[in-house]
């Protein structure tokens, strides 16, 4: 089994962590790789990282057959690392070493117990829809997709702005808001509800339009299919404005024209026989949960 460690934490209580998993790996046979950013970070504290080999870059990347990437984080972690392998279809293990947690669900403590396991092959992948961004002006560079949301959003002052919406190129909507969200499946537990916006399941094949403080009440989220463009046009009193993909972010202006759709690739989690994304909701969100009984 061949697999990369990627982080950028270099957080010392997590050492011991770390140390043992790299001890299963290589009891297990693994040959290991590590991302070179985090390699320099984290050498202080744990100085044998650096016999291993370091892979900088994408294209690094490509050079090697690698079977996973452990993701050593929280959910921000797996996020970055998407943008780190791309189009590449390598599949993700987030361990979780963060707080919440929805996309890197597996324990620190479960890590060492799990390599067996992964090395025998005794895993599936869950394959996760991305958006995918086009503009007339170049934005975002190699990596115009998002795992969890695209946002359209004010930025200059406390106006509002006015989005116009529209559909495989059928006007839907105008949106007079603070900005506007559209989210994956995957993405709909973050940004998106925090605003009204519904739970969907990982296999929707859906995004969910779901507007940021709109000034008309009757404005509601609303569920499209995966399979249709989406095209935005912003305008309001500055002439400024954000647009994100998940945590990274651009200023554009009224001139540019984004439209969003489904990438042409997805990305790949390791999925476990214990995981199940219901429960995951449960107890991530307390869903359902009453402190009467």
């Amino acid at each position: 089994m061949k697999v990369i460690l990627y982080s950028h934490l270099a957080n010392p209580d997590d050492i011991p962590i770390i140390r043992e998993m790299i001890q299963s790996l290589q009891a297990a046979s693994s040959e290991i790789f590590v991302y070179s950013e985090w390699m320099k970070k984290i050498a202080p504290v744990l100085p044998e990282i650096t016999a291993f080999k370091a892979i900088r870059t994408y294209r690094d990347l490509q050079k090697h057959r690698l079977d996973i990437l452990f993701s050593l984080g929280g959910d921000g972690t797996i996020l970055n690392a998407a943008t780190f392998i791309r189009d590449s279809g390598l599949p993700i293990l987030g361990i979780n070493l963060g707080r919440l947690g929805f996309l890197a669900t597996l324990d620190r403590n479960e890590v060492a117990r799990i390599i067996p396991q992964l090395s025998q092959g005794h895993y599936t992948v869950d394959a996760r829809s991305l958006l995918g961004l086009e503009c007339n002006k170049p934005i975002f560079k190699d990596t115009p997709f998002a795992l969890n949301d695209f946002t359209l959003t004010k930025r200059d002052n406390s106006s509002m702005i006015k989005i116009r919406t529209f559909l495989d190129g059928a006007y839907l909507n105008t949106y007079w808001a603070d900005g506007i969200i559209v989210a994956t499946p995957t993405g709909s537990t973050g940004y998106s509800l925090s605003c009204g916006g519904p739970i969907i399941l990982p296999e929707s094949n859906t995004f969910v339009i779901t507007p940021v403080a709109p000034h008309t009440l009757t404005a509601r989220p609303i569920v499209v299919p995966d399979n249709v463009t989406l095209t935005f046009e912003v305008e309001g009193r500055t002439e400024n404005f954000l647009c994100t993909l998940d945590s990274r972010f651009e200023t554009i202006t009224a001139d540019h024209q984004v439209s969003i759709r489904k990438a042409p690739f997805d990305l790949n989690l390791i999925k476990l026989p214990t995981d199940n994304n219901l429960e995951t909701i449960r107890e991530k969100l307390n869903w359902g949960k009453d402190i009467r009984n």
